[in-house]
């Protein structure tokens, strides 16, 4: 029998080394561990952090159990608080990941909760889920229910009369029609689904509730909706209004009821009922001219327009959701970029209980003082009203790129959206403190000291790039939306300016701007000057001295195609807020072997290359690729200088298919390498380890790959990391980090044993040690760990350790 990897504490060091621990040596991470099999041996996942929540569209509470809460997270899982937030931990990392739209719990029996995959305030970055999950033990097991291509679901809603009825409310597919998309309903608790009501294959539901007196009056929202890569339509003749009086069995369109919009585009429609007056239902609509809060006192018959507030429908697609108090029939919330409340039946709306970009809400039935709010940093509790609240703080950020400084040891940077960028470092000492090792007396810890409380503000905004200069790492740069760009000296705090175009691109079309800013655009320090400095836009700026002055260094390296530079919002809301910006170099990358190698990608399917430093450009995509590539992330290869791996993805064409390539010709050729990587795994990112040529790193919508010949097969590497998006890589010496779009950043310290635990090794039949990885001193008390391989079972393992003189 042939023993796994077995990991050696050298205790006896502790005596002649006692400051001295593994260079950013981990233990086990956040999560229950991943569903791929495991076929990597001494490695693991550690979440870093930062400890500060990400957007969350869902929640739910029971009456059962005031303190006890289910939150659904954008690319995080399910998570749970028994403690009314104080304390909220991950519950579905074992079974499933990524986003959550809905979450709804029995209250007959609040060990039974519902979760419904994928997100519909559907932004540039949003998240497709996988279906409908159920758990009948409080989250300690999930089973799957089905209904998986419904990808974005926004209600789950549990009969209260007979928990085996549930209606599943699906907007279907975002970026390409399906017809997995309008009202289901299950009457045998999930075990068979039966579509209720549909509208067509590019219009889903909104929005769905059941009257709170009488479950089988069933109101739901339709709205036609959907996204290019370039552009987000909301609206459409599809939208409208539908009422059931029989459980779904039937249905009557009220869409143009009298004193709703009798004329006109309608776009997102949200809806609710007053349990103290059922008769008294809201809509809040999107439509050009009359769009607003609508109230009905005779269940839907006939309406009153009663708020036009610009506040109610800035971003309508955003929000459009309302929740009515259940005992008082004047008080409405309606969930926005602030909190609002009316307590005039809808005529006014005030400031209310939440955060910033509020989501869902739900409201004890018994006690309307008793909230919970979703929004964009997390979640957050009360119970009388918003006098006193709880807000959750859970390492649920979403991260879209990763940037490793040259500090000792490295600090792990990246931009959050809707919180702006950080960075902290990847270990701290075990006594506190910044810079340490982690850990106990007499080895590596099981758990090191966290760095979550460490992570510190620095350039940029919430979608860019962070990037150090490589010899001076408090030289800090971030970019934020719309091209703007600062520096940020961390010695001194002072924060410069430096954006390469001056212009704000905010409420024009992008065919109006000489220069064309995507909403992550890349900023890339040079690997052979530190001062010099790549910026992605349609053309590739380039600054010589640390970005005080910026210099156009090639032409348009886009389609530049008229389709897909015009409104990037509509029909009705325009939102030209330069987030669809189009037709831009997504990704570029300069050779670390050969200067003035540059290789360029846009997100709409070129590749372009340089060999002399910018003066001339050459298009070199692989040929018979699909239209719209977007290329997310290239690499120039560390150790061969015709070499570039070029990870690319389609899924805002609704294609989910994986896309990664291989040149080792500058471009003359090209291979694809997707063997072993799911076929509905799309791909984000792709590294080159920086110690073994051709050994090779993927980040998917779902996990982490590793190829050791070059990419022509791939094994998962999700360890113990739970499914959730992986947007980019980086290497720093023996260490991979990763940024997540749901789990903040995650960390593979001493990748040694991986690198080196392939086939050859196991076939060569002798014990085998591993090169030990390079040790750090500093604070903290731990010893070097050693990790060796045995060809069979054995007794006793015994090490000899000797100096540079061999004594």
């Amino acid at each position: 029998m042939k023993l796994p990897l077995a990991l050696a504490r050298a205790v006896v060091l502790a005596l002649a080394l006692p400051a001295m621990l593994p260079a950013q040596r981990g233990g086990g991470g956040g999560g229950r561990g991943a569903p791929p099999p495991d076929t990597t041996f001494g490695v693991s996942w550690r979440n870093i952090g930062p400890n500060q929540s990400g957007r969350m569209v869902a929640v739910a509470g029971s009456v059962a159990r005031p303190r006890e809460y289910y939150v659904g997270t954008t690319g995080g899982g399910v998570w749970k608080t028994t403690d009314g937030g104080t304390t909220t931990v991950p519950v579905s990392d074992a079974y499933f990941g990524g986003t959550i739209g809905s979450v709804a719990v029995q209250q007959s029996n609040p060990d039974v909760v519902w979760a419904g995959g994928g997100e519909t305030p559907i932004r540039g970055n949003v998240s497709h889920g996988d279906g409908v999950w159920k758990t009948t033990d409080g989250a300690k097991t999930w089973t799957y229910m089905g209904l998986k291509e419904t990808q974005y679901i926004s209600r789950v809603l549990i009969d209260p009369t007979n928990p085996d009825v549930v209606y599943v409310g699906a907007l279907g597919h975002v970026f390409g029609p399906n017809p997995d998309r309008g009202v289901f309903k299950t009457t045998d608790g999930g075990k068979s689904w039966k579509k209720i009501l549909f509208r067509n294959d590019s219009t889903g539901v909104a929005d769905v509730i059941l009257d709170p007196g009488n479950p089988k009056i069933i109101y739901a929202t339709f709205w036609q909706a959907g996204r290019k890569p370039w552009q987000l339509i909301s609206g459409g003749p599809g939208s409208g209004i539908f009422k059931s009086l029989n459980g779904g069995d039937t249905w009557t369109e009220i869409t143009r009821n009298p004193g709703l919009p009798q004329t006109g585009l309608l776009g997102a429609i949200g809806i609710t009922v007053s349990p103290a007056k059922t008769s008294r239902v809201w809509a809040i609509v999107e439509h050009e001219a009359a769009g607003g809060v609508y109230r009905s006192d005779d269940a839907g018959a006939t309406w009153t327009y009663t708020s036009s507030d610009r506040n109610l429908r800035q971003r309508a697609w955003y929000y459009s959701k309302l929740y009515a108090d259940p005992k008082d029939t004047n008080v409405v919330y309606a969930p926005q970029v602030s909190p609002l409340v009316s307590k005039d039946g809808g005529k006014t709306f005030a400031r209310g209980f939440g955060g910033g970009d509020n989501h869902d809400m739900w409201i004890d039935p018994t006690n309307p003082g008793r909230i919970a709010v979703a929004h964009d940093n997390g979640t957050i509790f009360t119970v009388d009203s918003g006098k006193t609240s709880v807000a959750t703080a859970t390492a649920t950020g979403q991260y879209y790129h990763v940037h490793l400084t040259s500090h000792y040891p490295f600090h792990v940077c990246g931009a959050k959206q809707d919180a702006g960028s950080s960075c902290g470092p990847v270990r701290v000492a075990a006594a506190g403190g910044r810079g340490g090792g982690g850990g106990g007396r007499g080895g590596a810890p099981a758990a090191p000291a966290s760095p979550w409380s460490t992570f510190y503000g620095v350039a940029g905004g919430e979608s860019g790039y962070v990037s150090s200069n490589p010899e001076d790492p408090d030289l800090m740069y971030g970019a934020n939306y719309g091209g703007s760009m600062d520096m940020l000296n961390r010695r001194t705090g002072k924060s410069t300016s430096l954006d390469p175009w001056p212009l704000n691109p905010m409420g024009h079309d992008a065919k109006d701007s000489k220069y064309r800013f995507q909403w992550t655009y890349p900023i890339v320090h040079s690997p052979h000057n530190s001062n010099t400095i790549y910026v992605g836009s349609n053309v590739v700026f380039r600054s010589t001295n640390g970005g005080q002055f910026w210099t156009a260094i090639s032409p348009d390296l886009t389609r530049n195609d008229p389709r897909t530079l015009g409104p990037s919002g509509g029909d009705i809301t325009k939102d030209q807020t330069s987030v669809e910006y189009y037709g831009t170099v997504f990704t570029l990358a300069e050779s670390p072997i050969t200067k003035g190698v540059i290789w360029t990608g846009s997100d709409d399917g070129l590749i372009h290359i340089s060999r002399n430093n910018g003066v001339s450009w050459k298009n070199i995509t692989p040929k018979a690729l699909p239209e719209w590539m977007r290329w997310s992330i290239i690499e120039a290869s560390p150790h061969a200088p015709g070499t570039l791996w070029a990870a690319g993805n389609r899924y805002q064409m609704d294609d989910f298919t994986p896309y990664l390539y291989r040149t080792t010709d500058y471009g003359v050729t090209w291979t694809k390498i997707t063997n072993g990587i799911p076929a509905d795994q799309f791909t984000r990112a792709i590294r080159e380890d920086l110690h073994r040529p051709g050994m090779v790193y993927a980040a998917t919508e779902r996990g982490v790959f590793v190829s050791y010949d070059s990419g022509n097969n791939w094994k998962s590497l999700q360890k113990n990391m739970p499914p959730t998006p992986v947007h980019d890589m980086m290497l720093r010496d023996d260490d991979l980090a990763v940024a997540t779009h749901g789990r903040a950043f995650w960390v593979m310290e001493n990748l040694t044993s991986l690198r080196w635990a392939d086939q050859e090794i196991a076939a060569t039949g002798k014990p085998f040690l591993f090169k030990p990885a390079p040790v750090l001193r500093l604070n903290g008390q731990a010893t070097p760990t050693f990790v060796y391989r045995l060809p069979a079972d054995t007794g006793l393992v015994r090490f000899e350790l000797f100096d540079k003189a061999g004594k």
